[in-house]
């Protein structure tokens, strides 16, 4: 069996893969999402990532979709003390932005839509500089006090904002980040690796990161002059035809043939090996895409790849 992973300081254990609730109520139906939330469940996965503002952005949508959905799944399996949910404030349509006020309202919404008493862990989706960190931290902290939300985490922050928010919690004795979700995968190391990496080792958090396989790009199925109908096609096209993400894909076939796994299974291997990550984010929109998904928590590549990777990438 997998072994689960500690989230930073806190006492929360998680499967080595998350598994990313963007794509439900948006490219995969509720029946669909169901399906891939039982078989995640049953290789051992307990890391479910979401947000309120999934999926907003398709037509007829408002926001809280993916959310209604695992809160659903949960209730009818019974299973609420097993999983772990990840949400996140500050993008969903009606409850934009950081303000206390905000953040308090947006995660009494969330709570409703997961049909939960708590969130285990609650991300800041998007930092707004215009918002004091003491104002964030503090409405946070209420979160955590009141039982609503067990432990606080950022995503998309600077190494500034992130280091005056734990400098914050520290002096004051309130409730510190434990979680970072930064974008990182092999072909944008530079959205996290640098000071934000290094600050992250240095006070004790796991990292996250989300579009581990770059818009589908790493899952080997986009090639320089092919065609995929995907809903995140275009981004990934851009990978393809670039001279990085073509000596990234060669790497990649390499290293899978060796190992006789799917391309993508590589490349969240390559994320799991990395300094600070605990479980890198990766969606399913059926239940077919998830044996690759799953194989990375148990793949260990050796030195010799995970250097060959990143060299490949640099």
């Amino acid at each position: 069996m997998t072994s689960l992973r500690t989230l930073g300081s806190s006492d929360i254990e998680v499967f080595p893969l998350s598994l990313g609730g963007n794509v439900f109520g948006w490219t995969a139906d509720e029946e669909t999402s169901f399906a891939v939330l039982d078989a995640y469940a049953a290789a051992g996965g307990n890391f479910i990532d979401t947000a309120d503002a999934y999926s907003a952005w398709i037509e007829g949508n408002k926001g809280g979709e993916s959310e209604t959905i695992i809160g659903k799944w949960v209730k009818a399996r019974g299973n609420r003390d097993n999983v772990v949910i990840a949400t996140k404030v500050s993008q969903h349509p009606e409850y934009q932005g950081l303000s206390a006020a905000n953040i308090k309202a947006a995660a009494d919404a969330s709570l409703r839509r997961l049909d939960t008493d708590y969130i285990d862990l609650y991300y800041t989706h998007f930092d707004k500089p215009e918002v004091p960190v003491e104002e964030i931290i503090g409405a946070l902290d209420e979160l955590v006090k009141a039982g609503k939300v067990r432990h606080i985490a950022a995503s998309n922050i600077t190494p500034e904002r992130l280091k005056a928010s734990l400098d914050f919690s520290d002096r004051e004795g309130l409730a510190r980040y434990v979680a970072l979700q930064p974008h990182y995968n092999l072909v944008s190391r530079d959205t996290y690796e640098g000071p934000l990496q290094d600050l992250a080792a240095k006070e004790g958090l796991s990292a996250v990161p989300y579009f581990s396989l770059a818009a589908g790009f790493l899952t080997g199925k986009y090639r320089p002059g092919t065609t995929v109908d995907s809903a995140r096609a275009g981004r990934a096209q851009q990978y393809a035809d670039s001279e990085r993400g073509q000596k990234v894909l060669t790497a990649l076939d390499e290293i899978a043939a060796a190992h006789e796994v799917p391309v993508a299974t590589v490349a969240l291997a390559w994320l799991g090996a990395q300094p600070t990550i605990t479980a890198p984010i990766a969606s399913a929109r059926t239940v077919e895409q998830l044996p690759a998904l799953l194989g990375a928590a148990d793949l260990k590549l050796t030195d010799e790849e995970v250097a060959s990777l990143t060299e490949a990438s640099a």
